[in-house]
């Protein structure tokens, strides 16, 4: 039986489409997806075609948008394989590009059962993370601080409309003087605010008084948190319209949500203001993302450096896509987003594997990971301790830890990956979302067995946990 054969494919309008949409000159891209520069050229000039193991590296590389420009049936249903069967095996038992390219053009129906089967299991892992949120919230409406939280996910952590004008008047205001006289000056100038010093008895972070016109911020604060709750009220006051507008169409369910949405935005847009877009991307871009070269350069503290840079998903322009959050002494996610495939727990319940758990407990000192969830997807993790003073021995500081972390594929340009084996398997260590939702059987840091699974007891026989499970 004569076999078919494969029709070419010339794919250069899609290669460009693809990187301009994520703002990656030739020279990124081809890193990225592991060909030389030469050879991504001819290929967006359509002068070589796209083999089948370019097609995977371009579909391992952009999963979520490759399948977005504009390809034919077979070359979706390749791609769709290809994730399945990504996110699926190990690093040990790799899939072969050609033995996809067979199943899909010998076997389409059983190809595309494939990629239903594996959408169905995605579906089930989001019903299971519900059922975890549900366990430990306690309810099923949530709260309004957890409805913003997720709102600002949903979101993408990027807020176009107030990005841009924060850049804007970055681009006006900052280069007159230092950030905090010139934004005092605005302040003053253009809204007639003054800055104060008395706070009011249960003295909080920053005050401000309406009828005054009076801004006061507690002295005791490190500069750079300071500098930021200035910003927070020249946000506040100059782009009130467009933080208005972005209130009126969301989606949420109480007084309480609107107002703390109404906070986030401004602390986004002060964040927007200090550390421009443009400006900060191309910063993180030649400083390899090093948090504390940045924080200098910008007058920022090392956690708003850490969350700026998960906001960078501006089309066309898009940063690295970094998970970013913020875990307390007790385990607590205080503030999370992930533009990866890792998914936090919404209410506590974190893997205690997880670097950023030991960084809590060691303060100021920046500890690295090279951490693999159960799907098998790799991700270089750093995190670092912090302690924000009280300025009163009367008052408790503040500890925490903060995390930032990308998929391996972006380990070349992210530094704190630098000194783990990304390659091999001797540094990794395995993790999962929440036990409730881990399938993985010889964890030694087990709480509970996964939802759904059937456990077995043996009296006669004790590991780390007391059962087995299915």
């Amino acid at each position: 039986m004569l076999q078919t054969p494969r029709k070419r494919v010339f794919a250069g309008e899609r290669a460009r489409t693809l990187r301009a949409r994520h703002g990656l000159n030739q020279t990124e891209l081809a890193a990225r997806i592991g060909l030389s520069v030469s050879y991504l050229s001819q290929i967006e000039s359509n002068d070589r075609p796209m083999t089948d193991a370019v097609l995977m590296a371009f579909a391992r590389a952009f999963p979520d948008d490759w399948a977005d420009t504009g390809a034919d049936d077979t070359m979706a249903l390749l791609a769709a394989v290809e994730a399945a069967v990504h996110a699926t095996t190990t690093p040990d038992s790799e899939f072969p590009p050609d033995a996809m390219r067979r199943a899909v053009n010998q076997q389409p129906l059983l190809a595309t059962h494939l990629v239903s089967l594996h959408a169905a299991y995605a579906r089930s892992q989001e019903q299971l993370r519900s059922l975890d949120d549900a366990l430990n919230s306690g309810s099923e409406t949530p709260l309004p601080w957890e409805e913003v939280r997720d709102w600002f996910h949903a979101s993408g952590n990027y807020i176009d409309a107030i990005d841009r004008r924060a850049e804007a008047i970055a681009l006006e205001l900052l280069d007159e003087a230092g950030p905090a006289a010139a934004i005092t000056e605005r302040l003053q100038r253009a809204h007639g605010v003054s800055i104060g010093s008395d706070l009011p008895a249960d003295r909080p972070l920053r005050s401000f008084d309406v009828t005054s016109r009076t801004l006061s911020v507690d002295p005791s604060l490190p500069s750079e948190s300071r500098l930021f709750l200035l910003a927070h009220q020249l946000m506040r006051l100059e782009l009130a319209a467009p933080i208005h507008a972005v209130i009126d169409s969301a989606r949420l369910r109480s007084e309480e949500a609107f107002q703390l949405l109404s906070v986030g935005l401004a602390n986004y847009a002060a964040g927007a203001l200090l550390m421009p877009y443009s400006q900060f991307r191309h910063a993180a871009r030649a400083s390899r993302h090093d948090i504390d070269a940045l924080r200098l350069e910008f007058g920022v503290s090392f956690e708003q450096a850490c969350h700026r840079l998960s906001t960078l998903q501006r089309p066309g322009a898009t940063g690295i896509p970094f998970f970013f959050c913020r875990v307390d002494m007790a385990g607590n996610i205080t503030k999370r987003h992930s533009a990866t495939r890792l998914q936090f727990a919404r209410f506590g319940g974190a893997c205690p594997l997880w670097i950023v758990h030991e960084a809590v407990a060691i303060p100021d000192r920046v500890l690295v990971q090279l951490a693999e969830t159960p799907d098998g997807v790799r991700y270089v993790s750093m995190a670092k301790g912090l302690v924000k003073p009280s300025g009163s021995f009367a008052r408790p500081s503040r500890r925490y830890a903060v995390a930032l972390g990308c998929e391996v594929d972006y380990a070349q340009d992210f530094i704190y990956g630098d000194q783990l084996d990304v390659a091999g398997s001797r540094s990794v260590t395995p993790i999962g979302v929440s036990c409730r939702i881990c399938p993985r059987r010889e964890c030694e840091q087990r709480a509970f067995p996964p939802a759904g699974r059937n456990i077995h007891v043996n009296p006669d026989h004790r590991g780390v946990v007391p059962y087995t499970f299915d």
